[in-house]
């Protein structure tokens, strides 16, 4: 209900305010489990995806934003729950794993569910190599995969700064990416997980690049999380 609201007062401010260009929202299928895998420059970008989105988006965020004390801890509280974001530990294996279930759950209710593949922003503007947890999802879940694209996004609240500006963004959703079949290959063991979700991984980190037009890093970003 809160998350209802939000978004019917704060999505119209945003757009008053900010004037985001949004290109390709009919990509995003009305109803049913779908993933947003985006690019991620900036700590905002979990607040943008589900205020421009044409329907609700689960996010999943540090737990520290659920708990921290003072007028700082009250008001991040109130945005985390405000855009339905799942608070989630983070910082070792086990976590990594309760956030992917997480995720799954909210998936296997029939919900849109956004990930940064990346893991943690780019805080030098190139898309890194994505982490295979998004098709662990795709292919489990058997959700489509939508590649979500930002820009600009990294000036409204860089590193550091506390209080965010107001600049133009862009948000761009893709085609959606039906892996479905290679699902059901790997679930009959005709074909081995490893190497499809890797496989699966890289193709949307391709349709990442191609929409972000960001350079391409060659590794992973050291010390991502799922979490944003």
């Amino acid at each position: 209900m809160i998350a209802h609201i939000a978004r019917g007062v704060l999505a119209p401010l945003v757009r008053v305010v900010y004037r985001p260009v949004i290109e390709g929202r009919k990509n995003v299928p009305k109803r049913g489990a779908v993933i947003l895998a985006s690019n991620h420059l900036s700590f905002i970008d979990s607040v943008v995806i589900p205020l421009v989105a044409p329907r609700p988006v689960v996010f999943l965020a540090k737990a520290e934003y659920f708990t921290g004390t003072g007028l700082k801890g009250r008001l991040s509280r109130i945005l985390f729950t405000a855009i339905d974001a799942v608070p989630v530990e983070r910082g070792t294996h086990r976590a990594a794993q309760a956030s992917l279930d997480a995720a799954l759950e909210a998936l296997n209710g029939g919900k849109a569910f956004g990930i940064y593949p990346e893991g943690k922003r780019s805080l030098d503007g190139r898309l890194y190599r994505g982490r295979t947890g998004v098709a662990w999802l795709a292919l489990t879940s058997g959700a489509k995969v939508v590649p979500v694209a930002l820009e600009g996004t990294q000036d409204i609240q860089p590193v550091g700064r506390r209080i965010p500006r107001i600049r133009r963004v862009t948000v761009r959703f893709g085609e959606p990416l039906d892996f479905s079949e290679r699902a059901e290959a790997v679930r009959e063991g005709r074909t081995p997980a490893g190497p499809v979700r890797r496989a699966v991984t890289d193709e949307i980190m391709e349709a990442i690049q191609a929409l972000s037009q960001q350079e391409s890093a060659d590794g992973y970003n050291e010390g991502a999380q799922i979490a944003a």
